[in-house]
């Protein structure tokens, strides 16, 4: 549990890391989507947003700032569960700021923190452990470690129940039209795609693997060898994904989930190699602190203070306490259970509408349908051909070159990060148009400010549309223009 809130908090600096690049462009009314058209298209009552308190790309920096911070903390586990929480709320918050670039991976990001509230992940391992006697029993059980595990099955049995098309159960050919993806395809995908006997054997174990290892989480025999193996086969499956398909952080994502299911084998082999060598660091590091210790202590002033309390939580109270938490997680998972099997259940199963404002409030509503029911046949590129006052046409997706028709030699490399990726894929749906026009302005925009730039009339956000066929064949591009926008309406 300690190396998973190490990897959580890590996680959480990284999408933070990469999110700041786009303050802008994502978070602020400059931006693609401005509060007005938040609160008018994606808006639920029921969520709440700190984010969707200004429009202002500073106030953005401030709220990441701290949100930096307290991972921080989390990562050292200093006040683990305050931070957290504070965490949660944040990333929270964040995620209901722009839900037009969200993707699965937030959503298992945002549950492990949720149920890492509830387990006592910092106590190794941890600043807050320092001050705590070193535990006698290393092993845990609580409510929340079998939600922790319900969840992590959860998210791969819903994800291969949801892939009911042909190209998962019959036909074999879903890994093929996935690498067919020319926005998402990597260069691992580029081997394996010539291949059809490969990536018809790859998407059977796919989809297999996802429907039935998840079991092996609840034998009662042989459990850390079970564990073992979930763990190891989970860490090659998504490092597989990330070499052939562009998915940002949804593999790093889905790592840092299962290494709570680490049994104390593994950790015993990793203490005797790793924390040997930290225990013989630390005498260096500490005759490099000292001179900087004597000198901060110079510095302060003697203060001494003592609180005293007669207040005394008895044992009978305490076991009160764990007894609500241990029901209100009982209450949570099922609620969680019984959303994930809404859309897989019939009519007579699903959950009303009156009874997912829990879910939205909190945000443990969560959907894991990837690929599912089948893989996307329509691919393309984005063009976006923008005419200059003098006549010229530039493609304002290459940096300002002249305008071509001709496919990019890679697809994927148009995209700034994955969050650009999903941001193109919803702009491409037709209940999204509202979004369009505020897309080509910021373009223009942008465009504008910088130095050098020729000045533009118009801009038009083509698609170039390309479908996948079987048999490595595609539809000759059709151009569809999604949007046009003037410089002088701007």
């Amino acid at each position: 549990m300690a190396l998973l809130r190490v990897a959580v908090a890590a996680v959480l600096l990284t999408d933070l890391a990469i999110r700041s690049t786009d303050l802008e462009a994502h978070y602020s009314n400059m931006g693609v989507l401005p509060l007005q058209v938040l609160f008018e298209h994606n808006w639920n009552p029921y969520e709440f947003s700190l984010h969707s308190s200004s429009g202002l790309w500073q106030v953005q920096a401030v709220l990441f700032g701290i949100a930096a911070v307290v991972a921080v903390a989390l990562l050292l586990g200093y006040h683990t569960r305050l931070a957290t929480a504070v965490s949660w709320v944040l990333l929270v918050s964040l995620q209901n700021r722009n839900p037009l670039i969200s993707q699965g991976g937030d959503d298992l990001l945002r549950m492990l923190l949720f149920w890492g509230f509830f387990l006592p992940w910092g106590r190794v391992y941890s600043w807050d452990a320092r001050k705590r006697p070193v535990p006698t029993e290393l092993t845990y059980f609580s409510a929340a470690t079998v939600a922790y595990v319900v969840q992590i099955a959860v998210v791969y049995w819903c994800t291969a129940l949801l892939k009911s098309g042909a190209e998962w159960t019959t036909e074999g050919t879903a890994l093929y039209y996935a690498l067919s993806l020319d926005q998402v395809l990597m260069p691992g995908g580029k081997l394996i795609y010539p291949y059809p006997e490969l990536l018809r054997f790859l998407t059977f174990a796919t989809y297999y693997l996802e429907k039935f290892l998840p079991f092996v989480l609840f034998l009662p025999f042989g459990v850390r060898w079970w564990r073992l193996l979930f763990v190891g086969v989970m860490f090659g499956f998504h490092i597989g994904i990330s070499l052939t398909l562009f998915v940002g952080l949804f593999f790093l994502i889905n790592l840092a989930s299962v290494l709570g299911l680490l049994p104390p084998v593994a950790m015993d082999w990793l203490e005797r190699r790793l924390v040997p060598a930290a225990q013989q660091l630390r005498p260096h590091v500490a005759a490099r602190l000292a001179p900087w210790r004597a000198r901060l202590a110079g510095w302060q002033r003697p203060v001494s203070f003592q609180i005293s309390s007669s207040m005394e939580v008895s044992a009978g109270m305490r076991q009160l306490l764990r007894s609500v938490r241990e029901g209100l997680v009982v209450g949570v998972l099922v609620y969680v259970c019984w959303w994930n099997l809404d859309n897989i259940v019939n009519q007579r199963w699903t959950m009303k509408e009156p009874l997912r404002w829990l879910g939205y409030l909190v945000r443990i509503d969560q959907h894991w349908g990837m690929f599912a029911p089948a893989v996307f046949k329509d691919d393309g590129w984005y063009i976006l051909d923008a005419t200059t006052t003098d006549g010229r046409h530039l493609d304002l997706n290459r940096r300002g070159q002249p305008l071509t028709y001709d496919k990019p030699e890679s697809v994927m490399r148009l995209f700034k990060n994955d969050r650009w990726r999903k941001y193109s894929e919803n702009y491409l749906f037709v209940s999204n148009a509202y979004m369009r026009p505020y897309y080509c302005n910021y373009l223009l925009r942008i465009w504008r400010e910088q130095p050098g730039s020729s000045p533009l009339r118009h801009l038009d956000v083509v698609y170039m549309k390309e479908i996948s066929l079987p048999n490595y064949k595609t539809t000759k591009p059709t151009r569809e223009v999604l949007c046009g926008c003037d410089a002088a309406s701007e």
